[in-house]
């Protein structure tokens, strides 16, 4: 699809905004969740905050934007019939392929081992805001699980997203990876703020370090603000949980691991939609679609 017919299009969403706002009651708050390298557990992160989240009453879908490596499903023991390959190919559409999964949360499940979904085209983008512009799910926040690493894919639904929250682990490549993921959407794609979760640590001790050594890198280098919303314990559990494909604040809710859950999810359940229109669901896909034709232009 050409740059004219892509305006074009982006010109009729427009035209149909107002019309869908009017559906919602009020902002959503989008959060996109990412990491700057793989391993740190953080689809594992998302399962549990989600359910966490529902727990207080809060209306949650997870979208797996992890297109070509997709596990969401999995972790929580789901088998989606259909995944947003069916919707791109345009065989359904997103209320025909979400799941509901643990208390009450939907998940809008991606697809495992296609290659071709890891760099989404402009006729894919242009079909999910088609999507997400008819999606009438009431819900209070939308988590993007996106995949690990600074792909296009990453990039995008980061900066659309309202809210980017940073999964670190103790590990010196793990936070030499979070910051580098800061500094590309900095430097390239203009994020001033970002959120960190420090995972698998081994008390609240460790979890603040990592938080210090990134802030204090960020500081000298960058023009950025890190706002730490916590961490997560190593726990055992939390292994336990993975094996039985079953999250872990169902099975073991009072384990450390699942109190810090209990903890987090509060503290971003507390968190108010900003002024920015970045966070509406229409704004969400328009601004992929934006970001990337910018891109095409330099």
């Amino acid at each position: 699809m050409d740059q004219a017919s892509t305006l074009r299009y982006m010109s009729k969403m427009n035209e149909n905004t107002n019309s869908s706002q009017q559906k919602r009651d009020k902002q959503i708050m989008v959060m996109a969740i990412t990491s700057g390298k793989g391993g740190v557990g953080k689809t594992n992160v998302v399962a549990n905050l989600a359910i966490s989240l529902s727990m207080l009453n809060r209306r949650v879908v997870v979208f797996d934007a992890d297109l070509g490596l997709a596990n969401l499903d999995v972790l929580l023991g789901l088998i989606p019939k259909y995944n947003l390959k069916d919707v791109l190919i345009g065989k359904k559409s997103f209320s025909e392929i979400i799941v509901e999964g643990p208390k009450g949360i939907k998940i809008i499940p991606a697809s495992s081992g296609i290659q071709e979904l890891s760099a989404l085209t402009d006729e894919q983008r242009l079909r999910l805001l088609s999507e997400f512009d008819q999606f009438d799910e009431n819900i209070d926040i939308l988590l993007i699980d996106t995949a690990a690493g600074i792909s296009s894919n990453v990039m995008y639904f980061n900066v659309a997203a309202q809210e980017i929250i940073v999964i670190a682990a103790p590990e010196p490549t793990s936070i030499t990876d979070a910051y580098a993921l800061m500094k590309v959407l900095s430097i390239n794609y203009g994020e001033k703020y970002f959120r960190l979760i420090v995972n698998s640590v081994k008390d609240e001790k460790e979890g603040k370090e990592v938080f210090k050594k990134l802030s204090v890198a960020a500081d000298r280098f960058l023009d950025i603000s890190i706002d730490y919303l916590g961490y997560i314990p190593f726990d055992e559990s939390v292994t336990k949980a993975v094996r039985q494909q079953k999250a872990l604040v169902e099975l073991y809710p009072s384990s450390k691991a699942g109190r810090s859950f209990a903890a987090l999810a509060k503290s971003i359940s507390k968190i108010s939609p900003r002024t920015h229109p970045k966070g509406n669901i229409q704004f969400f896909w328009q601004q992929i679609l934006q970001n990337h034709m910018n891109l095409k232009k330099e």
